[in-house]
């Protein structure tokens, strides 16, 4: 470890080189087919756009960021495309709140995730943020490709949405925002599952927020859904990939020259809106016959709660499954 890698040393994904590689054709790969095979009808890497343009913006170091669908899957099956397609395995951001045993952090930091610290108060939040930026742009200035959602936690409605806080770390230091966007070189990607092993669990959890708005996620509620995830049946599955928002920047910029002094909010939300369209008009359509009411209500029976609202959960699911159709309609349109 270098002096300079050695102050992200509590963070830092762990740089094992070749035995990464090996343990991805002996173990991780084997073990991701095969779950592909038993959990899914298909797994694709799809393009939106010019593919050679898309494939350009990769050979730079691409920032993918992604809507959120399940916790441990989402990156996982990201990383393993690209690296049978394109030989990359992007670093990934992973939230410490995921880190149930000490075992799993040594693990995922060995398969090249880097810790997001969560759940700190404001000045220590601010002092996580400006090292997890700073690590992240020693990352891009060594040409290496990254992965991280597009908010923290995953949209329980799939109403996915670019949260500002998170372009906001980012893009901490000395330099001008829209510079320190285009050097992310951000690839937004769009998730698609046909079916989200944890929409019943997702609505349970609007239901028990909505009846006690003080009703907070424990760690074993993160390790049921990461469990439901990995084992759940997920039918077709899409990656999208669509390319850098960097001419988009700088097409705003032109057309919107007063963005360079405007306040940082009205910057951030300018270029949230560009990565949406990116992942709205990515996602996969998939058409949907009479037997998905029968799917919701076996959904909504696996629900066990107190003073269980059927008619609010059988709404949240399907409300899960329209809000992608309803925002890629909008995207196409612009």
């Amino acid at each position: 470890m270098d002096k300079r890698e050695y102050q992200f040393k509590d963070i830092r994904a762990y740089r094992v080189g070749a035995l990464l590689w090996i343990t991805d054709l002996l173990i991780l790969f084997p073990m991701l087919q095969s779950w592909s095979w038993r959990r899914t009808k298909s797994l694709k890497l799809a393009y939106l756009g010019d593919r050679k343009r898309i494939e350009q913006d990769i050979k730079r170091g691409a920032f993918f960021m992604t809507n959120h669908r399940d916790i441990i899957m989402d990156a996982t099956w990201l990383s393993y495309l690209l690296r049978i397609r394109y030989g990359i395995r992007p670093f990934m951001g992973v939230g410490n709140n995921l880190f149930a045993k000490k075992w799993i952090e040594v693990v995922m930091r060995y398969l090249r995730c880097f810790v997001v610290k969560r759940g700190a108060g404001a000045h220590a939040q601010l002092e996580n943020a400006k090292q997890l930026s700073a690590y992240i742009r020693m990352l891009r200035e060594q040409g290496k490709s990254i992965w991280l959602a597009q908010r923290e936690g995953r949209a329980k409605d799939s109403n996915d949405l670019t949260q500002t806080s998170v372009l906001h770390m980012l893009t901490l230091g000395e330099n001008d925002f829209f510079e320190n966007v285009k050097a992310l070189n951000i690839c937004p990607v769009s998730i698609t599952y046909e079916f989200d092993p944890c929409d019943y669990l997702k609505a349970k959890e609007m239901q028990l927020k909505r009846d006690n708005p003080k009703w907070r996620k424990r760690a074993k509620d993160d390790v049921e859904s990461m469990q439901t995830g990995i084992r759940g049946y997920k039918g077709r599955v899409v990656y999208r990939l669509t390319p850098s928002i960097n001419p988009e920047v700088d097409a705003l910029l032109t057309a919107h020259p007063e963005l360079r002094k405007s306040q940082t909010h009205d910057q951030l939300q300018a270029v949230c809106d560009i990565i949406d369209r990116h992942i709205h008009q990515g996602y996969e359509i998939f058409e949907r016959g009479t037997d998905f009411d029968a799917y919701v209500e076996s959904r909504v029976a696996k629900i066990d709660i107190p003073n269980k609202d059927e008619a609010f959960l059988r709404e949240r699911i399907y409300e899960m499954y329209n809000n992608p159709v309803i925002n890629y309609q909008k995207a196409i349109k612009n």
